[in-house]
């Protein structure tokens, strides 16, 4: 018989009051489900950093609980910190068919696969773990194989949607599995956790099947080469964009080596198909003319070492713009992306080329669903408890409203941060305390060694420079032998500012003898002197912080 005080756990660890990072964790007893393990991209002031995962330290004090990290499709804001989080924690992974051969990818550049058990999971299929069961239902997205996930719970379904649109025309035929989200909402949703991120727009996302129109309307126009950015992992896109280039006798070539991986797998797979012979090398684009080819090329974020931002800088080997060429953005920029977008499109129209962008043409549509399809999801499960996720702050309070504009009572509602436990019953929800959260910053090789004072140092030194004072001390007697030299980087340019450089060495200099007749001898002592005498020269001078940074040699 049921304990009254029975609880379900649900703990984000990513993706809430922020775009990317997804990571869920939903906890019955000793079963932990993890769904997704995503990254999100640095935001400006992050400098030097890669790329930005979620904190899993409660995952790692909990590793026995812990089932398996559930994927609902392979997008790297859902995938993107699996081989980081796995390097501590080798745990099963699930996920369908595209989504696992993406993240063998993933793991092959990490040298881990084969170290990792992966396990294919077909729509409909449930998994049953000690205490509770996971079943994958098919969902519409901007990639394929996308899946929302179920966790079958003696205290009801905790339904989560995943990143999902309602696309009744998808490109492969496959329209979401409305059908099983109306079962699980007769029998009973205890609690949905459903994408916000377009909650804020009206209507009905358009279906993907209309770029293709807009497709072959702008390659009956072109006179020239097509050149065409898109997300390397929208498979359905990529379709489309082949079938138009075939309805025009054009061949097909690939650039980036995102873009190129992906196609294998999707040829694999079956997602992709082609006249005979359509899809050539890059190295071939020249055994053709011009007006015959079509090249599908990464870039469409503006990422400054992809395919298409380097065509546009006039550096990619292979690839030279030229005046006639058109150039198809078939991307919205993700929220902080649009400078670099600006830049390429710039950089390609003063090439010659001619542009065409969204703001232009319909060629990219959300592969997030708007109002309408987000009641039609609450409408079937009928949940008794809500939870909206992947979304910043103001994205969860509008689909809390839109939820409530459906009936549903306040109380029955959680807007979360990440790291939070809400605490779900058969006859409530709420938070009841926190667990430690955050973000881990990748760079280079280094996974979470890098923190926030190192960034606030980077910041310090990309604004203001650095000053190196350089000082040589006899250990005996504490009598400077050498120096004091100053060196200047980021800060000013020594040769144009030798007064200033002599008058920091006199500070200097005064800093050292007020510790002599003191008698301080302790290094740290020392150093903190020249620091503060410098400090407080220079800001007088020039109304800048440089990093000061003494370095004392001894004899």
């Amino acid at each position: 018989m049921r304990k009254e005080k029975d609880k379900i756990k649900i703990i984000p660890l990513g993706g809430l009051n922020e775009i990317g990072k997804n990571l869920t964790a939903i906890e019955y007893k000793n079963d932990i489900v993890v769904i997704d393990c995503g990254m999100k991209f640095p935001e400006d002031e992050m400098l030097g950093i890669d790329a930005v995962i979620p904190d899993v330290t409660y995952l790692h004090k909990n590793v026995d609980k812990v089932k398996g990290i559930f994927l609902t499709h392979g997008h790297e804001d859902h995938i993107g910190a699996l081989p980081y989080v796995l390097k501590e924690m080798n745990v099963p992974v699930y996920g369908s068919r595209l989504t696992i051969r993406m993240v063998e990818s993933r793991l092959k550049e990490h040298n881990l696969l084969g170290s990792v058990k992966l396990n294919v999971i077909q729509p409909r299929d449930i998994m049953k773990l000690d205490n509770v069961s996971v079943e994958f239902i098919h969902i519409n997205h901007s990639i394929a194989d996308a899946a929302a996930i179920a966790i079958h719970t003696p205290l009801g379904v905790v339904l989560h949607t995943g990143d999902f649109k309602i696309d009744y025309t998808p490109i492969d035929g496959q329209v979401a599995d409305l059908g099983r989200f109306a079962e699980l909402g007769k029998k009973g949703v205890l609690c949905l956790l459903a994408d916000s991120t377009n909650v804020e727009r009206s209507g009905y996302t358009m279906s993907e099947s209309t770029v293709g129109g807009t497709f072959e309307r702008l390659f009956g126009n072109a006179e020239g080469r097509i050149i065409v950015a898109t997300f390397a992992s929208h498979i359905h896109r990529i379709q489309q964009i082949i079938t138009a280039a075939e309805i025009y006798g054009r061949k097909v070539a690939f650039s980036g080596r995102s873009m190129e991986n992906i196609l294998v797998v999707a040829k694999e797979l079956g997602y992709v198909k082609e006249d005979s012979n359509t899809i050539i090398a890059i190295d071939d684009i020249n055994k053709y003319p011009n007006e015959k080819i079509v090249i599908i090329t990464t870039g469409s974020q503006g990422e400054p070492m992809s395919a298409l931002s380097r065509m546009a800088a006039s550096e990619h080997r292979k690839v030279n713009i030229i005046p006639g060429d058109m150039v198809v953005i078939s991307a919205s920029p993700i929220p902080g992306n649009e400078k670099g977008v600006s830049k390429v499109i710039n950089s390609l129209f003063k090439l010659g080329a001619n542009v065409i962008y969204e703001s232009l043409e319909d060629i990219h549509v959300s592969g997030h669903a708007f109002q309408e399809e987000l009641k039609l999801m609450h409408c079937l499960t009928r949940p008794k408890f809500f939870v909206p996720v992947h979304g910043e702050y103001r994205h969860l309070v509008q689909h809390r409203d839109l939820a409530m504009s459906l009936g549903m009572p306040e109380d029955n509602i959680v807007v979360g941060d990440i790291g939070e436990v809400f605490e779900v019953s058969r006859d409530s929800i709420k938070k009841n305390g926190s667990v430690i959260s955050g973000q881990v910053f990748i760079d280079g090789l280094g996974v979470g060694d890098v923190g926030n004072i190192v960034i606030r140092d980077r910041k310090h030194l990309s604004e203001d420079g650095i000053l190196t004072v350089v000082v040589t001390i006899e250990k005996a007697t504490g009598v400077v032998m050498a120096g004091p030299d100053i060196i200047s980087r980021g800060f000013v340019y020594v040769r144009e500012s030798e007064a200033l450089m002599e008058e920091a060495r006199r500070v200097v200099k005064n800093a050292l003898d007020e510790c002599s007749r003191k008698n301080i001898k302790e290094w740290s002592a020392i150093k903190a002197n020249i620091r503060d005498s410098l400090r407080i020269f220079l800001y007088e001078k020039t109304k800048r912080k440089p990093m000061i940074l003494p370095i004392i040699m001894e004899l």
